[in-house]
């Protein structure tokens, strides 16, 4: 069965390391990301996006996450990211995910507030875990797209949270969505997120941390990819953000940069191949070692 996301967050939390999210499109993702949790002993949070789910079905990736914790060894849970659409939340909630995202952070404090407790009150008689999201960050990703940064408040975070009984809170401290989108290397405010997690207790999540590596980055571009940009958070600033509270961070543009590179090599360099397995199965090889990686830098190897 599905994990519990606010009980894999806890134990990050407690332990001092990040649980992975991975968001999944289709079966050769959520192998490769489920493969990788295995083979590093590591638990997973899989999660599927608004967008994902218009193209997929939820019924279809409910399907594939549960078989996948149904057959693996260690905790797989199914989380609904960026839900601003309340039938998709209610839809998840009454399907059966681990936990789901209410996303009202483009809107105002007051608004933001009435919103979250609502989904939370939805959520609550499902026994499901909600993560709301304080402040904005920059970028696109998906259907997600904010022009601007607005850093979470640690004052107003400590009152979003009191307010909405949320149970992990998305704070913006200087990541961005999407892969392409910084002039330099991230930065990210760790002073800031020290004072919010002085404020506020329930575990905090880092979206838009992409880590991609060059190397696939320059095999995309090789076979044809037009990317722009560098890879984006470095390394040494997650490690920091884990210390300082950070105890889930989302992956998505990784995957995405990853599954792409496979994809085009193989097309471009064996043309007259049209077997999708041929096609795809690279691919999911490729996302288990990122996944992998990350869950190295992520400090949840052996958490299992």
């Amino acid at each position: 069965m599905l994990a519990d996301t606010h009980k894999l967050l806890w134990e990050a939390q407690r332990g001092r390391y990040a649980v992975g999210h991975f968001n999944i499109n289709n079966m050769e993702i959520v192998q490769g990301v489920v493969h990788a949790a295995q083979r590093m002993k590591s638990p997973v949070i899989l999660a599927t996006s608004e967008g994902a789910l218009n193209y997929a079905g939820m019924k279809y990736l409910y399907a594939l996450a549960r078989v996948a914790s149904e057959n693996a060894r260690v905790p797989v849970a199914l989380h609904l990211d960026h839900g601003r659409d309340v039938s998709i939340i209610k839809e998840a909630i009454r399907v059966g995910y681990s936990s789901v995202m209410i996303d009202a952070s483009h809107e105002s404090f007051e608004r933001n507030v009435l919103i979250t407790r609502r989904v939370v009150g939805w959520a609550r008689r499902k026994h499901i875990s909600v993560e709301a999201e304080l402040g904005t960050i920059g970028g696109v990703e998906d259907t997600v797209r904010s022009r601007n940064i607005l850093y979470t408040d640690p004052i107003k975070a400590k009152e979003f949270v009191e307010r909405t009984g949320c149970d992990s809170l998305a704070v913006a401290i200087g990541t961005s969505h999407g892969a392409y989108k910084f002039e330099g290397r991230a930065k990210l405010h760790q002073q800031l997120l020290e004072e919010i997690r002085q404020k506020v207790k329930i575990p905090l999540v880092l979206h838009g941390a992409s880590g991609v590596p060059l190397a696939l980055i320059t095999q995309a571009e090789k076979y044809g990819a037009k990317l722009t940009g560098v890879q984006g958070v470095p390394d040494v600033e997650i490690r920091s953000a884990i210390r300082r509270g950070i105890c889930k961070i989302n992956t998505d543009t990784d995957i995405r940069v990853a599954f792409d590179a496979a994809v085009r090599k193989v097309i471009s360099t064996q043309p007259q191949d049209f077997d999708p397995r041929h096609i795809l199965g690279p691919a999911r090889e490729i996302i288990q070692r990122v996944v992998e990686q990350r869950m190295k830098l992520f400090g949840s190897v052996g958490k299992a």
